[in-house]
């Protein structure tokens, strides 16, 4: 039996705001909203965030990404469903994620800002940022996969 555990947002209701408002900023900074889906997702699935995973996967479906390449996220360096624009940004969001001891080296910041302008870099970073926050914050606290369909329009998300 899981343990119930906190509600971050009743605890913290104020930081919770915060972090809707920084991740709102992120939405509206003008990085493709396909790439920030993948992005989450890919991060949450790294992170072993439910909430995320399940919550990301339905808005990239709602916003009409394929099936396929959602199942596909997991495998994107040896899937051909990927351009080479998602696949920089899902390298940059597994780099960041998973952060090496030496931190991020010349070679892969150098990859990056050839794929990205160095405002979409700095955006796609923040999207990187934030995401792995919800997902500390989730898996911290286990919050329920589906708990927040109803508020975000998610139940709205068909899967069979």
């Amino acid at each position: 039996m899981t343990q119930q555990r906190l509600d971050a947002m009743q605890q913290s209701p104020e930081l919770f705001k915060k972090m809707v408002e920084y991740s709102l900023a992120i939405a509206k900074g003008g990085l493709d909203t396909t790439l920030r889906h993948l992005v989450e997702i890919r991060a949450s699935q790294i992170n072993g965030c439910a909430l995320c995973l399940d919550m990301h996967i339905k808005q990239a479906k709602l916003h009409g990404e394929g099936e396929l390449r959602l199942h596909h996220l997991a495998i994107w360096r040896e899937s051909p469903l990927f351009s080479a624009r998602e696949r920089a940004a899902l390298a940059w969001t597994e780099l960041l994620t998973t952060l090496p001891p030496h931190g991020v080296d010349n070679a892969d910041y150098d990859a990056a800002r050839a794929t990205f302008s160095e405002q979409e870099l700095v955006q796609l970073t923040h999207a990187v940022m934030a995401i792995n926050a919800w997902n500390r914050l989730n898996v911290a606290f286990r919050t329920a996969p589906g708990s927040a369909d109803k508020a975000y329009g998610l139940d709205k998300a068909s899967f069979s």
